[in-house]
């Protein structure tokens, strides 16, 4: 059994060498053909049967294993999955934590991914709406562990798309083959390739505003506030992401600091957190591809609780979150919001308060001496 696993390894590693090679073999190839137009048809020709036979590479490894479970876990009755706790040695709790994971796997342009998607949501409703407690704590745990592992495959999504330039050279070559000869090879591989699947940052960012938003209904967000505040590593990586990841990942963000705001002062450190980590974005992000990101009485709303957070900090806390706000507010021309000029101009006119009153108390004090 694991010889069979060490050996479907090798095709994929053939994978990764023949893109690689093909990339930086393609930018001399472009170079020769710039003034043939002979050359260059041969040139996405050539490209063209090359990404045919990349196809067949994976058929061929799947074809050899003809065992239906292989690959596969069932659950077991008395081992914990991931979620972690006892409600997932229930029947009930295997079963949307298994749908939620299929949710992560399967393309979302699959017509297998709504049915999902709907079951795992009519399961996590009808428990909600038994008003049991052991049922709400039930969904608790579940949609707390959904989120954390949505969360860190996200982060690892949006790391891998750092890694630019083979990646982004072949997918230009791939569109160059397609306008060349039509899409007529996509259609002789079946399944979706690796590359193709579900494990895309923007579907996994929609995926992870969809956990949030249940979680925000069902009245258990703490645990996705607190995870998304301490997202620092993501949140960084997001400044230089697509528009359309942006776009969830800023609407994630409307909705939890407004939760955050309403958590009280118990959360200071967490919406500190969120702060600092997440005010860069909302002042960086483009507008998304086809939309804004939130609509005007949103931006206005968000406004206002980020003021408010700011204003329960500590004094040095907000000269910190108001600079780094000035920061990438300045820095970015196309966009002018979040407007936080309110906030500043106040937290500027308390520590002009505080620096006179050190200068009555030092001056009370020499003439006492």
């Amino acid at each position: 059994m694991e010889k069979l696993s060490s050996s479907a390894v090798v095709p994929q590693l053939l994978r990764n060498v023949i893109i690689a090679v093909l990339v930086f073999a393609d930018e001399s190839l472009l170079q020769i053909s710039a003034n043939s137009k002979l050359l260059e048809k041969l040139r996405l020709f050539l490209v063209a049967c090359f990404l045919f036979f990349l196809r067949s590479i994976p058929s061929v490894v799947s074809f050899a294993n003809t065992n239906p479970t292989r690959g596969y876990t069932f659950p077991e009755k008395k081992k914990k999955l991931e979620i972690g706790d006892c409600e997932s040695e229930s029947g009930i709790g295997r079963a949307i934590w298994q749908l939620l994971s299929a949710m992560n796997d399967i393309p979302v342009n699959s017509r297998k991914y709504e049915v999902v998607r709907s079951l795992a949501e009519r399961l996590i409703d009808e428990n909600h709406g038994q008003n049991s407690l052991a049922l709400f704590d039930l969904n608790r745990r579940v949609l707390n562990a959904s989120f954390r592992r949505t969360l860190g495959r996200l982060e690892a999504a949006v790391e891998k798309n750092r890694s630019g330039p083979v990646r982004s050279g072949l997918n230009r070559v791939v569109r160059a083959a397609v306008r060349a000869v039509g899409d007529g090879f996509n259609s002789c591989g079946g399944e979706e390739t690796v590359d193709q699947s579900a494990e895309t940052a923007e579907k996994l960012a929609a995926e992870l505003l969809w956990l949030a938003e249940k979680m925000s209904v069902y009245g258990f967000v703490d645990e996705a506030v607190e995870r998304w505040a301490s997202a620092s590593n993501l949140a960084w990586l997001a400044l230089w992401s697509e528009p359309r990841l942006q776009c969830s990942m800023v609407q994630i963000s409307a909705l939890l600091f407004k939760e955050a705001a309403a958590g009280g002062e118990k959360w200071g450190e967490i919406k500190k957190k969120m702060l600092t980590s997440w005010l860069p974005l909302l002042c960086r992000a483009s507008n998304g591809a086809d939309k804004p990101v939130l609509r005007g009485a949103e931006r206005a709303e968000l406004e206002k609780v980020l003021e408010k957070m700011i204003s329960e900090l500590e004094e040095e806390e907000q000269e910190q979150v108001l600079s780094l706000w000035l920061h990438h507010y300045t820095a970015c021309s196309s966009s002018d919001w979040p407007d936080l000029n309110g906030s500043y101009v106040r937290w500027c006119h308390s520590s002009r308060q505080l620096l006179l009153l050190d200068c009555e108390d030092s001056q009370t004090k020499s003439l006492t001496n």
